[in-house]
C-alpha cells in the first residue's frame, strides 16, 4: 500500500466503518502526482508523494462519510461535504488531483456504489428534456432568483465564461472582452437580425444591442430570468432593438441573418442534440452565421460521460450534459448543412472566471443566508464551483467558440 498511516485509538467507530475506510483507502492506496494528507478518527493516513504544489488535506469530521462514498461513490464524496462530514484546505486543489488520478477515482463507482448509481441513472431518466421537463430542469437552477445570482456574477449578469487578458485583469474586464469577441466573429452590425438562444438575464442582448446598433431577438423559458431580463432592457431604453421571448427553441420560427448561442446546448440534453443543431440551421438565412460557446468534454471520455450521472447533473443542473467537440459537429452534420469556420478553446479562462465567482459567493454567504439559504446549500455551492474550477484546470473540461456558416456565406 502506497500509503503512510499514523493510527489513534478509537473504539467508538464501528467495525463497519472501519470496514468502510480500510476499502477505500485500499482503492487510494495508488495515488500519484499529488499527496494527500486524511485525517479522521482512526488516525492519519497520507497517500501519494509531496510534490512542488503543495500536500492537500482533508479532515473527516464524521465517519459516516465511508458510509457515504461507498453507498454513492463521487457523488456521495460531494453529499458528505454538503453535510459537513468533512473539510479540505484546497478544494480547487483536491479536484485536480483527483482528475489526475481518474482511475482510482473510477474505483470508487464500484461495490455498494452501483447500486445508488442505478438509482441516479432512474432519477435522471425522469430529468429528460421534453418541452415540460425543460421548464422544469431551467427552473430548479437558474430560479433560485436574481438576487442569489447578484451576489457573485459580473455587473453584466453573464453567467458563462469570461475571457481573460493579464494578471491585472477584472470579471468585468473579461466579460466585456468575451461579449465583444462574440459580436466581432459574427461581424455585427446595423441592420443586422440577430436571434439568441437561451437570454440569460440579456447580458449578450444588451450588449449587441447597445454597442453594434443590431436587433436582437432573444429566448429563455426561465420566468426569473425573463422578467428581469425585461427589465434591464426597458431601464436601457433599447426596447426597441430587444425582442423578448419566453419559448422553448424548438417553438422558434423565422429566418435571422446571425445566430448566438452562449453556454446553453449544455442544457439540451444529448437526446436532443440533432434537434438543436437542426433548429440552429433553420433559424438562419442563406449566408447567415452562428456562434456557439459550448462547454466540452474530451472526445474519448464523451460516451462514457453520458451512462454517468455526476454531482452537477445531480444536484446543480438536471437534465443536463457536456458535448464534446466531435458529437457537436457530428450532430450539425447530420442535422444541417452549416460549415465550421472556426473553434478556439478558452477554458483556463473559465478556471479564472470560477475562481472569481467563488471568491464572491464566499465573500458574501452572509447575504445569501439573510435571503433563506441554509448551510448545506452553501457548502453545495462552494463544492460545486470548486468542482468545476478544478476541472478547467486540468483541462478534463473546456468551453469553446465555435463559428458556423450557412452556405452563400463571403469570405
Amino acid at each position: 500500500m502506497n500509503a503512510i498511516v499514523r493510527n489513534a485509538s478509537d473504539t467508538l467507530v464501528p467495525r463497519s466503518l472501519r470496514f468502510l475506510r480500510g476499502q477505500l483507502l485500499r482503492r487510494m492506496a495508488g495515488l500519484q502526482h499529488g499527496h494527500l494528507v486524511i485525517i479522521d478518527a482512526l488516525g492519519t493516513v497520507e497517500l501519494g508523494s509531496p510534490s512542488r504544489a503543495g500536500s492537500v488535506h482533508i479532515v473527516i469530521h464524521d465517519m459516516g462519510f465511508y458510509r457515504t462514498v461507498a453507498g454513492n461513490g463521487s457523488v456521495g464524496a460531494g453529499e458528505s461535504f454538503m453535510d459537513g462530514q468533512w473539510t479540505c484546505d484546497d478544494l480547487v486543489g483536491l479536484v485536480r488531483l483527483l482528475v489526475r488520478n481518474r482511475d482510482l477515482l473510477d474505483g470508487m463507482e464500484g461495490g455498494m456504489a452501483r447500486i445508488g448509481g442505478w438509482a441516479m441513472k432512474a432519477w435522471a431518466a425522469l430529468r429528460r428534456n421534453t418541452r415540460d421537463g425543460s421548464r422544469r430542469n431551467i427552473a430548479a437552477h437558474y430560479d433560485l432568483g436574481n438576487d442569489f445570482f447578484n451576489l457573485f456574477l459580473s455587473d453584466d449578469l453573464m453567467y458563462s465564461s469570461a475571457l481573460w487578458e493579464g494578471p491585472g485583469d477584472t470579471l468585468e474586464a473579461a466579460s466585456r472582452r468575451k461579449l465583444d469577441r462574440v459580436c466581432q466573429w459574427l461581424e455585427l452590425g446595423p441592420g443586422d437580425r440577430v436571434i439568441e438562444i437561451g437570454t440569460g438575464w440579456g447580458g449578450f442582448a444588451l450588449h449587441a444591442a447597445r454597442h453594434y446598433g443590431c436587433h436582437v431577438t432573444t429566448t429563455t423559458i426561465s420566468r426569473e430570468q425573463h422578467a428581469l431580463a425585461s427589465r434591464r432592457v426597458a431601464d436601457a431604453g433599447l426596447g426597441d432593438r430587444v425582442t423578448l421571448l419566453l419559448e422553448d427553441y424548438r417553438e422558434l420560427q423565422g429566418q435571422y441573418d446571425k445566430l448566438v448561442s452562449i453556454e446553453m446546448v449544455e442544457a439540451i440534453g444529448a437526446a436532443y442534440l440533432d434537434t438543436y443543431f437542426g433548429k440552429v440551421g433553420a433559424l438562419l438565412r442563406p449566408g447567415g452565421r452562428a456562434l456557439l460557446q459550448a462547454i466540452t468534454i474530451e472526445d474519448h471520455r464523451y460516451a462514457q460521460a453520458l451512462r454517468a450521472v455526476d454531482f452537477i447533473k445531480r444536484y446543480v443542473f438536471p437534465g443536463s450534459f457536456i458535448p464534446s467537440v466531435n458529437a457537436m459537429l457530428a450532430a450539425k452534420t447530420r442535422a444541417t448543412d452549416l460549415a465550421l469556420l472556426r473553434q478556439e478553446d478558452f477554458g483556463l479562462s473559465y478556471a479564472r472566471t470560477l475562481h472569481a465567482w467563488r471568491e464572491r459567493f464566499l465573500g458574501a454567504r452572509p447575504e445569501a443566508r439573510g435571503q433563506g439559504f441554509d448551510e448545506r446549500f452553501l457548502r453545495l455551492w462552494e463544492f460545486y464551483l470548486a468542482y468545476c474550477e478544478g476541472g478547467f484546470l486540468e483541462r478534463s473540461i473546456g468551453v469553446s467558440h465555435l463559428l458556423f456558416a450557412k452556405p452563400g456565406t463571403p469570405a
